[in-house]
């Protein structure tokens, strides 16, 4: 499976940077009906959390690499055999990254770009689309902008399959068969101060969640 992806930089001017994965890295559970608030709202802390205590994360990783066996492992309790198009070396490459990763500052929750990530996850919730852009709810800039001003920086990271935020947060960590590491790269972007998460079932792939940075927003 390939993994689209979208990155765009302007020199001298307000960086926007989207970022796509499509890789069902970690197991996929039964997925709720409708936007899950309170998943949303854990997967921030985690990333949070990453971003705070990369070394903590770190460890995270480490235990979940020792469940590998080539390019494949199987959670604990499960006769499911999942595949990776790196294997273990992906997450090798993520422990060390983490291993060298200065702090940073924690994201404050943005209700204006929560409601900008709700746009699109509930539109393909319904639609089973891929990708930044819907139908109806259009592109990652203009859906932001409807809700708010934004300053410096956007971007957007989305994670479909894992309905877990540590699985969600470690799925966009590891960034299996991106060559680049643009999800990881957003996570740890410096500039950002700000995001909105929107999490709920996806018709292909289980779960996912949508979230959006920002260097500052005001609603």
């Amino acid at each position: 499976m390939n993994f689209p992806s979208i990155s765009l930089h302007t020199p001298f001017r307000p960086v926007r940077l989207f970022r796509l994965t499509i890789c069902v890295l970690l197991a996929l559970v039964a997925p709720a009906a409708a936007l899950d608030e309170s998943l949303a709202r854990q997967v921030l802390a985690e990333i949070n959390l990453a971003r705070s205590e990369p070394r903590t994360y770190a460890g995270f990783l480490w235990e979940f690499r020792r469940l590998f066996q080539g390019k494949i492992y199987m959670l604990p309790g499960s006769n499911t055999r999942m595949h990776t198009k790196e294997g273990a070396a992906a997450v090798d490459e993520a422990i060390r990254h983490l291993s060298r990763q200065k702090p940073l500052p924690t994201l404050a929750w943005s209700n204006g770009l929560a409601a900008a990530a709700a746009e699109l996850a509930e539109e393909q919730g319904e639609s089973g689309g891929l990708g930044h852009n819907g139908s109806r709810s259009h592109g990652v800039r203009e859906r932001i902008e409807r809700h708010g001003k934004w300053d410096r920086q956007i971007a957007e990271n989305i994670s479909y399959g894992p309905t877990d935020a540590r699985a969600v947060v470690m799925q966009l960590i590891i960034d299996d068969g991106v060559k680049d590491r643009g999800h990881r790269t957003n996570t740890f972007r410096p500039a950002i101060k700000t995001a909105g998460v929107a999490c709920g079932s996806h018709p292909r792939y289980g779960g996912m969640c949508v979230i959006d940075f920002a260097g500052g927003f005001s609603e």
